[in-house]
């Protein structure tokens, strides 16, 4: 057999092992591998049953995704090859046993269903999340799925795509056993279990128990539709997804093999997907650091300290503690760390009432936060994580203060958001040893951490930094020196364009929601006022000297923070906020001041379209992303996409900025930017490489993909 595929037989039951690491994804070549080892088995007289398990951590994660992006390019066409071999396993007149472990995802669970019978060791996820991927199951999943676990359950995992536990797995009908000790031997015994009782195999396209009731069927799809409207109004795969289920509810098996397969192709070829798509591969990308060799050596994190327990500093040690790195937490005064413990304490709490965590684990990490007022363990810390208020003598002061009680090796990071690493870095004797995490708030649920090298920052600490984001539970992606660094540099021209916006006449409301709309997490103003009004105050007030002379600036968010508004905090930003109310409510006197503000600066009001604000937003994302990377800011547009998914709610199903910018044309991006450059002022000049790209017809991946080829 092909060494994709391993082939034995113990006495009676032929044994078939998936080895292809690191996931045993099923390639064409590990599929081929599986159906010539069925059939040799199938041939063999003295096998009567067959065993299908996986090597290593895990039984399958489904198919490879490289086929799918082959296939939308046009490389290859989708052939029914899987499905073909899929009805062969369960046609078989020999009862095939699928053993599983760790996970059995995607197309990984679709061969798991097809099997006659599945059993799993304790500790097994089972899913389908190709939804994720903007497509659905397309090898039968959502037809045997329900036959297995009911409409509703098969629903909910073809529409939301989480994974379910072995417990769960085996309650709702897609497990028929736990194996406890070892997996092969148990499903080796099971197997002969199931040759003694005799009869044909089950099939699983023959089971209609489940799906049997229409009454029962149309409300549970119903309301799977209502929900899916709430959870994920703009994504397209979850509706088709339920579409293929209610299909198997009304249609025989084969035609309903054949209804998935018309919605999956669908799904696959849709901006949707391939933007997701993409982005699952970006994600990877990031940690491919071309300066940066995959056998250097990292610096072993064992213990951490963070100086400030404010909003940031609090969420930063929740990072440490919930990946168990004991973690000691300074402050200036007992009123602020017991502030900031009240504060974590209470989030974990939070946690525990959501039955996200137990008790025991809530105490257990507590445990690990170890409350300070003073340097004095500061030596048995391998990272120090600066956590301070923006502002750069202050934490240039505190860097001066870790120089001298830090061990020359550990690693002093700053979580500044905006300020020069090499600045803060100079006020040690080791700038080789600083580095910026940028943690985006809140820290302890926003995934993203915006690594920022300094000009010294050391090849080992670089190393680490991306080492330990992946500890953190983060995306950590690498980044240069620079104001504001990649993430916020964008983002201030984003949130200017929204004031400039609201100056010219759009009301607040109305850009919020057109860029909601347009499918941000949040609207620009609606995030500024959850963020904290003072802190983009603070930052201005440390960089008025870059203002350039007759350089156009946002006027009314500096007013409001003179009103003492700075956003939920305070009950008033940009909105109202009754009674310490999250959901905004439009407010008459901020109306009152931007028109006010408007005529004062003669700015002409008028009436402002959805469509102009999210391009001039949206398009003032994609052109100082391309000035970024041509500064080298970003090592590649992929990268300034996951920023923005993972640290500022862009839509992960639009793929980024740069990926959008790809989709909408870079032609008809740059034409318009030099449109706004005309009407609107030096802010809005083209990027050289915008420029570039938009006149050779190329795109923001062909130059990420021609970069990477540069030896």
């Amino acid at each position: 057999m092909s060494e994709l595929v391993g082939i034995r037989r113990e006495s009676d039951v032929g044994i078939i092992t998936l080895n292809n690491p690191p996931v045993n994804a099923l390639s064409p070549a590990v599929l081929q591998a599986v159906e010539a080892g069925v059939q040799s088995l199938l041939q063999d007289s003295a096998v009567r049953a067959i065993v299908l398990h996986g090597a290593g951590r895990i039984f399958s994660g489904g198919a490879d995704i490289h086929e799918f992006q082959k296939i939308t390019s046009g490389e290859k066409q989708r052939g029914g090859n899987f499905l073909a071999f899929l009805k062969q396993v369960e046609d078989s007149l020999k009862p095939i046993v699928c053993a599983m472990h760790g996970t059995a995802f995607g197309g990984g669970l679709e061969l798991a269903q097809a099997c006659h019978y599945r059993v799993a060791a304790p500790g097994t996820q089972v899913g389908q999340p190709e939804v994720k991927l903007g497509i659905i199951p397309g090898a039968g999943g959502t037809q045997r799925l329900p036959r297995l676990a009911g409409v509703a359950k098969a629903a909910e995992m073809c529409a939301v795509g989480n994974p379910i536990p072995v417990a769960e797995a085996l309650a709702c009908g897609i497990v028929d056993r736990i194996i406890e000790g070892d997996l092969v031997q148990g499903a080796t015994a099971f197997a002969r279990e199931l040759v003694a009782k005799g009869g044909p195999p089950r099939k699983t396209c023959d089971l209609t128990d489940k799906i049997s009731d229409k009454e029962a069927n149309a409300k549970i799809i119903a309301a799977a539709r209502d929900a899916a409207r709430k959870r994920a109004p703009h994504l397209v795969a979850p509706m088709k997804a339920i579409d293929a289920v209610e299909a198997a509810t009304q249609l025989p098996f084969e035609r309903g093999i054949h209804r998935e397969a018309e919605l999956f192709r669908e799904c696959l070829f849709s901006e949707q997907s391939k933007a997701l798509v993409h982005v699952f591969f970006s994600e990877r990308e990031v940690s491919k650091i071309p300066d940066l060799p995959k056998n250097t050596q990292t610096i072993p994190i064992k213990r951490a300290a963070v100086v400030g327990a404010g909003t940031m500093g609090g969420g930063i040690t929740m990072n440490y503690a919930n990946a168990g790195i004991p973690v000691l937490l300074k402050e200036a005064t007992q009123e602020l760390l017991d502030r900031g413990l009240a504060t974590i304490r209470k989030n974990y709490a939070a946690t525990v009432q959501k039955g996200r965590l137990t008790q025991q684990q809530m105490d257990e990490r507590m445990a690990l936060i170890q409350p300070t007022l003073n340097y004095d363990r500061f030596k048995e810390a391998d990272i120090v994580v600066e956590a301070v208020f923006e502002e750069m003598e202050l934490k240039k002061k505190v860097f001066a203060e870790l120089d001298k009680v830090t061990r020359p090796d550990a690693i002093l990071a700053s979580n500044t958001s905006t300020l020069n690493i090499d600045t803060i870095a100079s006020a040690t004797s080791r700038p080789r040893q600083v580095i910026g995490h940028h943690f985006f708030s809140p820290a302890n649920v926003m995934k993203l951490l915006e690594i920022v090298r300094g000009k010294q920052s050391a090849p080992e600490v670089m190393a680490t930094s991306m080492a330990l984001a992946r500890t953190l539970a983060k995306v950590g992606v690498l980044v240069g020196n620079c104001k504001g660094f990649v993430g916020n540099r964008l983002f201030e021209y984003y949130h200017n364009e929204a004031q400039f916006l609201v100056e010219e006449g759009a009301k607040p409301e109305e850009v919020d929601a057109a860029l909601a709309g347009f499918g941000m997490a949040m609207g620009p103003l609606a995030v500024i006022d959850l963020a904290g009004l003072d802190v983009g105050w603070r930052i201005r007030k440390e960089h008025k000297h870059l203002v350039r002379p007759g350089q156009r600036v946002p006027l009314i968010e500096d007013r409001l923070c003179e009103m003492g508004r700075f956003g939920q905090k305070t009950g008033a930003g940009w909105y109202r906020y009754p009674e310490g109310s999250r959901t905004p409510v439009t407010d008459p006197d901020v109306q009152k001041l931007i028109e006010e503000t408007s005529k004062s600066a003669s700015i002409k009001r008028r009436t402002i379209l959805s469509q102009e604000i999210v391009e001039r937003t949206v398009y003032s994302l994609i052109n100082e992303g391309a000035k970024v990377l041509e500064e080298g800011l970003a090592l590649r547009a992929s990268d300034i996409d996951i920023i923005y998914i993972y640290g500022y709610g862009f839509p992960a199903y639009r793929g980024g900025p740069m990926w959008f910018g790809d989709t909408e044309g870079l032609d008809r991006v740059y034409q318009r930017v030099r449109q706004f450059h005309k009407e609107h002022g030096d802010h809005w000049k083209p990027a050289p490489l915008l420029q570039q790209l938009a006149e050779s017809g190329r795109t923001f991946a062909a130059y990420d993909k021609a970069k990477a080829a540069v030896p």
